[in-house]
């Protein structure tokens, strides 16, 4: 393949051959450019016939970049992302954040915590067209269409830029019903002889390590109901079917048929980070807009305290 020296390389054709390298797919391409894929295929052949390289490889099935290709995106990426947040800074002062924003987070901390933060942020940045994925499935931010992770706790070294939004402390709640039936535990040792509510009935959830300040004790606890659902596990709690872990935070318990006692006031489990993660140190603005604004509302929440989240 020669090289078209009469035809200039357009940096916004740079662009889009990025953007398809990162999702490997011209389809999940188009749709983070919300352009036709025709069109990205069609300006992505002619940047190949300008600069005379091969860049990609296609199938029906999937797209990958050639030796070549991934040399030349290895030295691209950078320059087309520092060149739209330069953009993005520029114009910043003139007007408010605006375009797509994609933000996955676990539904029960959605559900529970940011309900009106969320409409709050909308009204704040009405230009900002937010969509959230309320779940907790692995995701490559390398390739899948999203901005924004919030995840709950630590997160194994993945490449990613992790932001640390705040902490989640946890407690143990029942209910009235529970304790008048059951009696109320008076030590972390007496949680053995209760029934216990779980996020699953593997062994990791069924240790429980307890903090006194300095002062740890752990205890093997048992229940008949384990449920991967912080709300169930709440509900199920307020109609007295036993002790469950949940945030300090009173936002989590707000809405229960019964209100929920706290029991074993001294103790509590470790706090747990909640994240941010971003594959890149380079925040367009509407995402800086929206880690800024989150990070306020948490640390305005009784000193980061936030719900618990399955």
């Amino acid at each position: 393949m020669q090289p078209n020296s009469s035809q200039p390389t357009s940096l916004d054709d740079i662009a889009l051959f990025v953007a398809v390298a990162r999702h490997k797919s011209f389809t999940r391409g188009a749709d983070a450019l919300d352009m036709p894929a025709s069109t990205l295929s069609r300006r992505i052949s002619q940047l190949e016939r300008t600069i005379g390289v091969r860049l990609l490889k296609r199938s029906t099935r999937r797209v990958e970049l050639t030796e070549a290709g991934a040399v030349y995106f290895e030295r691209c990426q950078h320059i087309v992302d520092e060149a739209r947040i330069a953009h993005e800074q520029l114009i910043e002062a003139a007007c408010q954040p605006k375009g797509r924003l994609r933000i996955s987070m676990p539904a029960s901390f959605a559900l529970m915590f940011l309900p009106a933060a969320i409409l709050e942020f909308t009204q704040l940045y009405p230009d900002i067209e937010c969509e959230y994925d309320l779940g907790i499935r692995p995701l490559d931010l390398l390739v899948e269409p999203v901005d924004i992770l919030i995840r709950i706790g630590n997160v194994p070294d993945s490449g990613l830029v992790a932001h640390r939004l705040g902490n989640i402390r946890l407690g143990l709640y029942a209910s009235v019903q529970y304790l008048a039936s059951h009696g109320i535990p008076t030590t972390p040792a007496d949680l053995s002889r209760h029934e216990c509510l779980r996020t699953s009935a593997s062994r990791e959830d069924s240790v429980w390590q307890l903090y006194n300040g300095t002062t740890m004790q752990e205890v093997q606890v048992k229940g008949r109901m384990a449920l991967n659902n912080v709300i169930m596990l709440s509900r199920m709690a307020s109609l007295g079917a036993g002790i469950v872990p949940l945030s300090l935070n009173d936002l989590a318990h707000r809405g229960e048929a019964e209100p929920l006692t706290r029991i074993l006031p001294d103790w509590e489990f470790a706090p747990i980070p909640l994240l941010a993660l971003f594959p890149s140190r380079l925040l367009p603005v509407r995402t800086r807009a929206f880690v800024d604004f989150l990070s306020k509302k948490v640390e305005q929440s009784n000193k980061g305290d936030l719900p618990a989240v399955c």
